[in-house]
């Protein structure tokens, strides 16, 4: 069964390793594919950046026990070789909780841990740890140990002394190196998408290969070998190949999940690309429009210039429906106000500025208040956000008579998160759904249900 890489924190060295072991994988030859533990986009983008498979994301939360499990055993055996990357540490999930975290995911798939550790400034401190997690939970298997910033030999030894008498498998110690750090931003990883550090896949796999037990890691990324999932698709909806979906997907907005593209197609939407960073229009055999989260604080000016993008935008939303998830919420706005205090005109299609806040992240349950194209009233569903921007709603503007096509506007859902009461949240109209909220449609049957059919409505021109 393939392995958990899981560490006692963020920031000890999960991502890289996984990087270092999908790298010398794919310098060898082997395909191997890779899963990441949570919502996360920006490990994912980078693990799917090396010619391997894309990876995948397993979230307990969003997607529940079923769906994860099937993903998973789905695309583990379509290659001989798997692996799992965790999320912050072990334990680490929901609110204080450990439901949704990297152990979580370890005990519903039977899959042992490979533990890395940040070893810097320790040695018998080390074994404290190891055994803390190993005893916190008997039913998890914490297989092998790798020991990260391990700069000298003394240390090394040192480390395998104290651990001598453990029942564990030492699989590696790795030096610092700055050509195999990776760049980060307030969100985390810099994503390859948004100009970050290309991966040196032959430096990366020599580095592997030097320091880390490859033969014996090998045996824990062997693929499970029987099927166990019921796959499902959904089969009683009438599509309308003739109202194709674009997307947009570009250095600017790109925090979307594979099987949401894979979802649409199986089911017989035609889907288009549209770049707003390339200033494209919408094409115009489009009916309906995603506009995924991203980074549209970054390229702000430059979307603002985007006018043939900006007015294809603003045609659009006479007579198409519009679904924005995050940073794709934030070009329907008036304005993006950037770091340095600087305004830049957007599409002006919602009555709203955005502007830097404090750091909005985490699971939500959400409950729909009214009959929307995404959820029906009192309906329950579940989402994430991750965002360091606000926006500040301008209703005048509608209450005024000013903006016609904003008067029907209102919050589709409420949410909350595991510690904090209920709040509106959100704009729609029967054309409309744009959030903060960052769905898994097709894990959600309500939401990938109701959204589809808002995809095959035909508005009047008028309407």
């Amino acid at each position: 069964m393939p392995c958990v890489i899981s560490s006692p924190s963020t920031d000890s060295g999960k991502t890289t390793l996984s990087l270092l072991l999908s790298c010398w994988a794919f310098s060898k030859g082997i395909k191997i594919q890779t899963f990441k533990v949570g919502p996360d986009y920006l490990d994912q983008q980078q693990l799917s950046s090396i010619g391997q498979p894309i990876c995948r994301n397993l979230d307990i939360f969003l997607s529940g026990e079923e769906w994860v499990q099937e993903s998973f055993f789905k695309h583990s055996l379509k290659y001989e070789f798997s692996l799992i990357e965790g999320a912050m540490g072990l334990f680490d999930g929901l609110g204080s909780t450990t439901y949704s975290s990297t152990a979580n995911i370890s005990k519903l798939l039977n899959a042992p841990i490979i533990f890395i550790v940040n070893a810097r400034g320790q040695v018998a401190s080390l074994l404290a740890t190891i055994r803390g997690f190993r005893d916190f939970d008997s039913d998890l298997s914490i297989a092998g140990i790798i020991f990260n910033n391990v700069n000298s030999d003394r240390h090394k030894k040192l480390i395998k002394e104290v651990f001598k008498n453990e029942d564990i498998e030492i699989l590696g110690f790795l030096p610092s190196d700055s050509k195999i750090t990776l760049n980060k931003s307030n969100l985390g990883l810099i994503s390859p998408m948004d100009n970050g550090k290309e991966i040196d896949v032959e430096y990366f796999a020599n580095f592997a290969e030097r320091n880390l037990d490859v033969f014996s890691l090998i045996k824990f990324l062997k693929s499970p070998q029987k099927k166990m999932f019921n796959s499902f698709i959904f089969k009683d909806f009438k599509i309308d190949k003739s109202k194709p979906i674009a997307i947009a997907e570009d250095k600017i907005f790109h925090f979307q999940y594979p099987e949401t593209k894979e979802f649409l197609s199986e089911i017989g939407i035609p889907l288009i690309s549209w770049s707003i960073f390339d200033d494209e229009e919408i094409p115009n055999e489009a009916s309906s429009l995603i506009i995924p989260g991203g980074f549209p604080e970054k390229y702000a000016d430059h979307i603002s210039n985007s006018t043939k993008s900006l007015n294809s935008l603003r045609k659009f939303r006479k007579n198409g429906f519009i679904y924005a998830e995050c940073g794709g919420m934030m070009i329907l706005g008036d304005f993006i106000k950037d770091e340095n205090g600087n305004n830049h005109k957007m599409s002006g299609i919602l009555p709203f500025r955005s502007k830097k806040s404090k750091l909005s992240v985490g699971y939500r349950y959400i409950e729909g208040l009214k009959d929307t194209p995404i959820i029906k009233q009192n309906q329950l569903i579940r989402g994430h956000e991750f965002h360091y921007w606000e926006i500040e709603n301008n209703f005048s503007e509608i209450d005024s008579g000013k903006a016609e096509h904003q008067k029907n506007l209102s919050s589709p859902w409420k949410i909350k998160s595991w510690e904090t009461e209920y709040k509106n949240e959100g704009f729609f109209d029967e054309k409309l759904h744009a959030s903060w909220i960052h769905l898994h449609l097709p894990s959600c049957p309500e939401a990938a249900k109701n959204f589809i059919e808002a995809t095959q409505i035909t508005f009047s021109k008028n309407s």
